[in-house]
């Protein structure tokens, strides 16, 4: 079943807590710190893989969560670091954050793959804490919870040629005769439900892939006829071939049918209007010589030049690869081989660093990112927490603003949304 679209949630890992041991043994009795760090959880990794052609398998699968860190132990043991759980995806998806409607990625290529939730870090042990002031802290922090997210994933199709029209002109019987691909033929609308992909061979040497967009009629960019869940596989394609009915069965005017498919296509994308479009005539084959060349000499009034085909004898198809291949490698040719870099794209917070200080209602508060990290991963309960966090507002700064906005030992004072008690 080709599903072209999913909503997922993904959640990294937590990160493993740090512990509070000291050592002891016969040689040492008064021993040291040597409580070992916890280790960071894993992250969820997209990655485009070629093995996959639809989003069904997506469809009772929502949430992907990485493994957790490991602990911290005696010895200064560190935890084990958590594995990454990697998601393989079709190539072509599309990745957006659904809450903040920002696209993260668009995995293009084989191979492209994006972070997508990392893993909260991992606490520190007491060992970490010892200094010459503080020989036997006891004091330990916790891991902190992975990044989690809800993603919309958007697939659209990578071809080279898209094959757009009416319901009706051909377009499956297109890409069946060019391709060899099996697609759902009949004489109804709506025959194609989902896009069919083909390679094409044009001499045996060169190849393209092609792909019959379905549902386009008037409307389809605002979702008539299922027209606006396959435009955006259009925005894949290099080139268009654009196909009318020329025996005009339904007693529509090819040239204008070929006029409103276009507003069709700018009206959802606005880029589309320059893409190349090759354009030809179906059925010709049951016109007159005549009817086809008058037929041919209006288009060529509006500027276009038609190609008049007949899918059903064969007639002008290999032309119409030939044109369209033509049409491609010009595309090609205009485009620009950027530098190499890095596959993997990790999409971080980018938020400031210092701190602000203020007094709600209810309490004193400072917030910034860093120090509302550092408080939410200490173990406020441990007996060396208060002074230690006390020394770090201290040092940042934050202590001297808050008195200078009239904070006073003993006030009720909150660190982002963690009351705190400095004076245990």
């Amino acid at each position: 079943m080709f599903v072209d679209e999913a909503t997922i949630r993904v959640r990294g890992g937590r990160g493993g807590g740090g512990v509070i041991h000291f050592m002891a043994s016969r040689h040492n009795p008064r021993g040291g710190p040597d409580g070992g760090n916890g280790a960071a959880g894993g992250s969820v990794v997209l990655v485009a893989s070629a093995s996959m052609s639809t989003l069904y398998s997506f469809r009772n699968r929502p949430l992907f969560d990485a493994d957790n860190g490991g602990s911290g132990g005696e010895n200064n043991r560190a935890g084990a670091r958590g594995e990454d759980r990697v998601v393989h995806v079709p190539v072509g998806t599309v990745v957006r954050d659904e809450d903040a409607g920002e696209i993260l990625a668009d995995l293009a290529l084989v191979g492209d793959e994006v972070l997508v939730a990392r893993g909260g870090e991992g606490g520190r042990g007491n060992s970490s804490f010892a200094s010459p002031a503080r020989t036997t802290p006891r004091l330990c922090e916790r891991g902190l919870a992975g990044e989690t997210r809800t993603l919309h994933l958007e697939l659209r199709l990578i071809a080279d040629v898209g094959i757009i029209g009416y319901p009706n002109v051909g377009k499956s019987s297109l890409i069946s005769a060019i391709s060899g691909k099996r697609a759902k033929i009949a004489d109804y609308p709506f025959t194609t439900l989902v896009p069919n992909l083909g390679v094409v061979d044009v001499d045996g040497r060169h190849q393209f892939v092609a792909v019959d967009v379905p549902g386009l009629i008037d409307g389809a960019h605002a979702g008539r006829g299922l027209g606006d869940r396959f435009l955006r596989h259009v925005e894949r394609t290099r080139v268009l071939v654009h196909l009318v009915d020329l025996a005009a069965l339904d007693g529509r005017d090819p040239v204008e049918d070929l006029a409103r498919i276009n507003a069709e296509l700018i009206a959802f994308n606005p880029a589309l209007a320059g893409r190349p479009q090759v354009v030809a005539g179906n059925k010709c084959d049951l016109l007159q010589e005549a009817e086809t060349e008058a037929l041919r000499a209006k288009f060529t009034r509006a500027g276009i030049d038609l190609l008049p085909i007949s899918v059903a004898t064969m007639r002008g198809v290999r032309e119409l690869v030939v044109r369209a291949y033509r049409a491609l490698e010009e595309e090609r040719s205009k485009d620009v081989v950027a530098p190499s870099a890095s596959r993997r794209r990790v999409y971080r917070f980018d938020g400031e660093t210092g701190f602000e200080v203020s007094h709600a209602a209810d309490a004193f508060v400072v917030s910034g990112r860093s120090i509302e990290n550092a408080v939410r991963k200490l173990v406020l309960t441990t007996r060396d927490a208060p002074d230690y966090l006390t020394d770090r507002l201290e040092r940042m700064g934050a202590l001297k603003e808050l008195r200078r906005i009239g904070y006073q030992d003993g006030d009720p004072l909150r660190i982002g949304e963690v009351r705190v008690d400095l004076s245990l």
